[in-house]
């Protein structure tokens, strides 16, 4: 059996680590870490944590790092074989610690996995392996359906697109040659940018159901999650995407632009989505020197990487676009062309 470092990163967390800490002091092996890294918080967190757990690793920062650079500054902190981010509002429900190594002990070879994660008090499912459009826009798939008990139980074949950073595990091996979450991201779509290098590099990757922990999850946050997820969006797109992909997803990439400009100025976080497109434009030359890097690392053709990103818009927060069924024809015909021009023979 492998020992495990779980890192939870907090700020202004103290009621929801709390609930947390109570569940995993349950569940918790001799030789595990629980790393805590605390992003300056002024609720007393950091002390709730040593309270409720005295063999915990904090690490307190004098200012909010951001979730990525905070995952990161817990890992280098880590000495376990299998490293787990796990959320402070994510609560491992009884047998979490035994499933989640289960795809290390089971011998699998996915590089990263997640838990199948519910939310609503277990009565909804949260996630059940990420979705990444072609666009880049990503979700939590399955999100909002009813929890059913079939879901712990059941193994699915089908690879997820990205694996959920609520409750993410990896060997601290690979997730240092990945080169850990992207700081720069600050908040938001780490877990994408991962997941995507991960399979750059020929990585599989898993969702574990019978580890369950039960995520206190609201997707609104206020209008700077746009341009966080807008601004961080694209900055995956141009890391990790191969270059024929890239230039034939170029139409679509500009009509997607267009359509939500009109999105955000009926939602009211234009002005956020015009920040994303400057700070992404501001951080061109950063981006594109980490592109050089990745793409040189990547082992996988692009017609291999595109099989794992999705032509369908299946997202209960897309709102109208993803109940058009003449938008879907257009955007599978579309994918399907692509796909066939980068050598996909399926």
């Amino acid at each position: 059996m492998a020992t495990l470092s779980i890192v939870i990163v907090t700020h202004e967390s103290r009621d929801a680590v709390g609930v947390t800490m109570a569940a995993l002091a349950k569940q918790l092996r001799e030789g595990d870490e629980l790393i805590v890294v605390d992003n300056a918080s002024s609720d007393g967190t950091a002390a709730t944590v040593r309270e409720l757990a005295p063999g915990a690793i904090v690490i307190e920062n004098q200012a909010n790092l951001g979730f990525a650079a905070a995952c990161n500054r817990g890992a280098e902190a880590s000495s376990n074989a299998l490293l787990c981010l796990l959320n402070p509002d994510a609560m491992p429900r009884p047998g979490w610690r035994r499933a989640i190594e289960r795809p290390l002990a089971e011998g699998r070879g996915w590089s990263a996995w997640q838990a199948l994660v519910t939310a609503d008090g277990g009565r909804t499912v949260n996630t059940r392996g990420g979705v990444v459009h072609f666009t880049g826009i990503a979700w939590a798939g399955g999100a909002g359906e009813p929890y059913s008990p079939d879901d712990g139980r059941r193994i699915t074949d089908d690879e997820p697109g990205f694996v959920s950073g609520a409750c993410l595990a990896i060997p601290r091996t690979a997730y240092a040659d990945a080169g850990g979450l992207p700081e720069d991201f600050f908040l938001y779509h780490e877990d994408v940018d991962l997941s995507l290098r991960l399979r750059l590099a020929g990585a599989t990757l898993g969702v574990e159901p019978t580890a369950q922990v039960d995520h206190d999850y609201e997707f609104a946050k206020g209008a700077h999650k746009w341009r966080y997820l807008e601004r961080n969006r694209w900055a995956t797109v141009l890391r990790t995407y191969p270059a024929a992909l890239l230039v034939l997803l170029a139409p679509a990439l500009l009509a997607t632009e267009l359509a939500l400009v009109a999105v955000a100025a009926a939602g009211g976080w234009l002005p956020q989505k015009l920040g994303a497109w400057g700070e992404t434009v501001a951080a061109l030359p950063r981006l594109l020197r980490q592109r050089r890097a990745i793409q040189a690392e990547r082992a996988v053709g692009a017609a291999e990487f595109a099989r794992g990103l999705s032509a369908e818009l299946g997202s209960p927060f897309l709102g109208p676009a993803a109940r058009s069924q003449a938008l879907g024809l257009v955007l599978r015909g579309y994918w399907a062309l692509v796909l066939a021009l980068l050598g996909d023979r399926r």
